[in-house]
């Protein structure tokens, strides 16, 4: 009795990702990017804080974009290195780049969200365009292509920000699970739903910031100032996305996994406080994926049912898995198809004690 109500579960938890896969994720790769139309008026911010040598490669990036008429505008965080006397040459160069400097940052409040409040205070343009550090556009018309979702009407606009390939099977995991994030939080914007944004890659007008009291419902949390800003900017604006490879920003990934455990961590501790459909959503996704691979190792050690248990093994890897690439393939972003089914498996074993962690574990800080 007890192998058949796993082998019931596990049937539930296969239709529960190909209801993802079908309805969900296989209409997102249909999305069609709108063309930019009028080019209006773009502030870049990037807040930094000890980040000399990315900023040396970002900024000179950031300042050769094609586009008529923006600043960009860098919020130099309590920094002791010598990001100050760089950046002073910059803008004896460029005219339409500015540091605002911060000193010290107000008892209990976020450093990384005051960092940017003060530079959306400080820009010149209504259209804001942000990304960070150790990101690099993808080409020199990101700020064009990203500008273009606000041809919808659009107050928020989401972009993709994939890592960069290196060697090693970390980085193929980094990879993956900014894949799966990706495709979740863009298909759902682009069904209407969206919930979250990274702050890689993200766009939305200055009305849109102080109409929804800008960070203020989740201030003093580490994270949040991407995908909590987006949960509260859905609710009375309208997003679009734009994940074309030319309005793609690319990611330096961490290069151990400390440190990527860290970041995710942080990543997570940020989940409990989106709207509970979005939780209920993301937790269906999510645990009908660990269940899968839990209720297939206990049936296969029971030694019970495996025909039936092979062919919802095969429906699941032979529906879900080329959506995925398919995915892949409008994101432009490269998935190893023989490495797809280790990668899945870690990363959900992985997702798993990293929720736990969490739970039981909540310091986080930034820089």
């Amino acid at each position: 009795m007890i192998p058949l109500i796993l082998l019931g579960a596990l049937a539930l938890c296969v239709l529960v990702q190909l209801y993802f896969s079908f309805f969900r994720f296989l209409p997102f790769t249909k999305h069609t990017d709108p063309e930019p139309a009028a080019q209006l008026p773009v502030s870049v911010i990037v807040a930094a804080h000890d980040e000399l040598d990315n900023l040396m490669e970002l900024l000179p990036a950031l300042l050769d974009q094609e586009y008529p008429e923006f600043e960009v505008l860098l919020v130099n965080d309590r920094s002791e290195d010598d990001t100050e006397f760089y950046t002073y040459e910059l803008e004896r160069q460029y005219p339409n780049f500015r540091v605002v400097t911060v000193k010290k940052t107000p008892e209990y409040l976020n450093p990384k969200k005051y960092a940017l409040a003060l530079g959306i205070r400080a820009a010149k343009y209504e259209h804001l365009l942000f990304t960070d550090a150790d990101c690099r556009p993808c080409s020199p018309t990101w700020v064009a292509r990203m500008q273009a979702g606000y041809a919808r009407g659009a107050e928020v606009v989401l972009g993709y920000s994939p890592y960069a390939h290196l060697k090693g099977f970390l980085n193929h995991l980094i990879r993956y699970e900014t894949f799966l994030t990706g495709i979740q939080y863009l298909s759902q914007a682009n069904a209407g739903n969206a919930y979250m944004g990274v702050g890689r890659n993200l766009s939305y007008t200055k009305g849109c910031f102080f109409k929804n009291k800008g960070f203020a419902s989740h201030i003093k949390l580490m994270g949040g100032d991407d995908d909590l800003f987006v949960r509260d900017a859905a609710n009375n604006s309208k997003v679009s996305i734009v994940i074309d490879k030319e309005a793609q920003t690319i990611s330096i990934p961490k290069r151990t996994f400390r440190e990527w455990i860290v970041q995710k961590r942080r990543h997570l501790s940020v989940g409990g406080r989106y709207r509970a459909a979005d939780k209920r959503r993301i937790g269906a996704f999510i645990v009908s994926n660990i269940l899968f691979y839990i209720l297939l190792v206990i049936l296969l050690v029971l030694n019970s049912h495996l025909a039936i248990l092979g062919a919802l093994a095969g429906v699941r890897y032979l529906t879900v898995f080329p959506v995925y690439l398919a995915a892949a393939r409008r994101l432009n972003d490269r998935i190893s198809l023989l490495l797809m089914p280790v990668l899945d498996l870690v990363y959900f074993v992985n997702y798993l004690f990293l929720g736990i962690s969490v739970l039981l574990y909540k310091q986080f800080r930034w820089k």
